[in-house]
């Protein structure tokens, strides 16, 4: 109520108001302004295109799954809780083995990848019990090392083929033969391997690449074309040596070795007192994809080449299974060497 005497004119009460108003807008309307123009901008910045898949975040993903799958590798061995059992048989006849170092590393490796990227399809060695589904989060947190090496990359989620391989060289890891083992992840895009990770558990050693990327790996700088040592599976040494010496001359030295992986760090500079080194890869028979796949990626980051017996080149889509057998070289005249091992491609179908 207005004090005795003074008469409040309805005009002069709208003026006073609109002078308010005026001074609150000036006041705040530059804060307003200023935080919807961040919103609108900010917004599409933050927002991920949908389906899309970043490379860097699956290297570093890969890696850990390599890493945690190789802890119960080695947990089950050093143990020895192998629970071993016979799976099957090879194409050669040859008792595949399944163990308990298999499964739980499987199961690990699995559900880790899965849970960082449900849209992505995962390929694994081992089969995947849905009622023994094991929650493993990751917190999208990127190591140092891929982070100063690796550019983020978006690729579309369809386009993404995952390969783990749980426990390579599973015949030796029955055998205590500790050196040949490792544990393996491969990114295809498209059916071509542009990622690559391979775990050795019981030294943990990790060997990663990116096609286009960077790496933390790289190739040896002496070879010997003209006597290669030649590395080759400890099954099949017989079927390769004859007709690798017949080929590279009698000098040329063969190395029997387990597991896929193991083999392509050979062609690798490896700091490592139980890995032999070679200068060529060969398998003449049928191989997995899962067993290959890794290295593949590896060598073609570094600037080598796996392909087939006949130079084809192996895609990494469709089946889990690669018929022309293989052979893998880095800094070396690939071509010439396909040229030279025209005998071995009629044993790979075999």
């Amino acid at each position: 109520m207005a004090p005795m005497g003074i008469r409040l004119s309805p005009l002069g009460m709208a003026v006073f108001c609109l002078l308010g108003l005026g001074v609150l807008y000036h006041l705040y309307s530059g804060f307003l302004a200023g935080r919807f123009a961040f919103f609108m901008l900010s917004e599409p910045a933050a927002a991920a295109p949908a389906g899309a898949v970043d490379l860097r975040e699956l290297l570093a993903v890969s890696v850990l799954a390599a890493v945690r799958g190789g802890e119960e590798v080695k947990r089950v061995r050093e143990g020895n809780v192998l629970n071993a059992k016979a799976k099957g048989k090879t194409r050669e006849g040859a008792e595949e083995q399944l163990t308990s170092g298999d499964l739980l590393s499987n199961r690990r490796m699995f559900y880790l990848l899965k849970g960082a990227f449900p849209a992505v399809q995962i390929n694994s060695e081992e089969r995947v019990d849905t009622a023994d589904q094991e929650t493993v989060s990751w917190d999208r947190s990127i190591p140092e090392d891929i982070k100063q090496k690796i550019q983020p990359k978006e690729v579309p989620a369809e386009s993404v083929t995952v390969w783990i391989d749980p426990l390579d060289a599973t015949q030796e890891y029955t055998e205590d033969l500790r050196q040949y083992v490792t544990t393996m992840v491969c990114v295809a895009v498209n059916g071509k391997p542009v990622i690559g990770v391979i775990h050795k558990p019981f030294s943990a050693y990790t060997a990663w690449a990116m096609v286009d990327g960077g790496s933390n790996v790289k190739a040896r700088s002496s070879y010997n074309e003209k006597t290669p040592r030649i590395i080759v599976s400890r099954s099949h040494a017989g079927k390769v040596e004859q007709v690798a010496r017949q080929t590279f001359g009698n000098k040329t030295v063969i190395i029997p070795a387990g597991g896929a992986g193991y083999k392509v760090l050979a062609l690798l500079d490896v700091a490592e007192k139980n890995q032999e080194e070679a200068d060529v890869y060969i398998h003449v028979t049928y191989i997995k994809k899962w067993d290959i796949c890794a290295g593949n990626a590896v060598l073609r980051a570094l600037g080598g080449h796996m392909t087939t017996l006949t130079g084809e080149e192996i895609s990494y889509t469709g089946s889990d299974g690669n018929e022309g057998g293989l052979i893998a070289s880095i800094n070396m005249n690939h071509k010439a060497l396909i040229e030279k091992l025209p005998d071995l491609e009629k044993t790979s179908h075999k």
